[in-house]
């Protein structure tokens, strides 16, 4: 009897720079903010390698926890602020040994998720504009993930600069009253401003996503 070796799945992130041609100094904002990012995502047990830029305004990593990869999007786009990001995801196989740098990694998870990544560019699934795209072997999860993240990327398209701001601090603080204070505001507009910004849905998102990574076969 032969017996088939079963090859593991892994989620690869690879995004980009909205309107970066426009950004002064991006090559230095973004590698500053990736050095950032990466300290702390590693630190979390986010993603396996740290972030690197590999072409103008691209870059990439390959997640530690496929279900955590809703927590990496979410956490990615309020930390690089004010950089707005689209991200494609692939999941599937690496090509040999998972070690930085992560731009000499190869395999059907970084072609999928480039191809999640030009999808958002060239070939939207939607007639509305998102953010965020995923390809993976399985038809329907990607049609189920690609529906949430089409609906909660027209919200967070419309999240303001000071919105953004009261969410990073609030992530970070957890608490109504030491977001207030570090805001130097009241705590009724850090809740307002956390309400407008539809952050529990973004948080729901990710919950939500946990559970459908969880119980698809990837």
């Amino acid at each position: 009897m032969q017996i088939h070796k079963q090859h593991r799945t892994y989620a690869v992130l690879i995004a980009d720079v909205v309107a970066s041609s426009a950004r002064f100094n991006l090559r230095a904002i973004l590698g500053k903010g990736l050095a950032r990012v990466s300290h702390e995502h590693l630190k979390k047990g986010l993603v396996r390698l740290p972030y690197a830029v590999t072409a103008g305004d691209e870059f990439q990593t390959v997640i530690s926890d496929l279900p955590r990869i809703a927590e990496v999007i979410l956490d990615l786009r309020v930390r690089m602020r004010p950089l707005n990001l689209r991200i494609g995801i692939g999941f599937g196989g690496i090509t040999g040994r998972v070690q930085a740098p992560v731009n000499r990694l190869g395999g059907p998870a970084f072609q999928l998720a480039r191809k999640a990544l030009e999808s958002i560019k060239h070939d939207p699934e939607f007639k509305f504009e998102v953010l965020t795209a995923f390809r993976s072997g399985n038809r329907t999860f990607d049609s189920t993930a690609n529906l949430i993240y089409g609906l909660q990327d027209t919200l967070v398209l419309r999240i303001t600069k000071k919105q953004w701001e009261t969410i990073a601090i609030f992530r970070n603080k957890r608490r109504l009253d030491r977001a207030a204070k570090a805001l130097k505001v009241d705590v009724s507009t850090v809740w307002r401003n956390l309400k407008r910004a539809h952050f529990r849905q973004l948080e729901q998102t990710v919950q939500g996503m946990e559970t459908l990574i969880r119980s698809s076969k990837l």
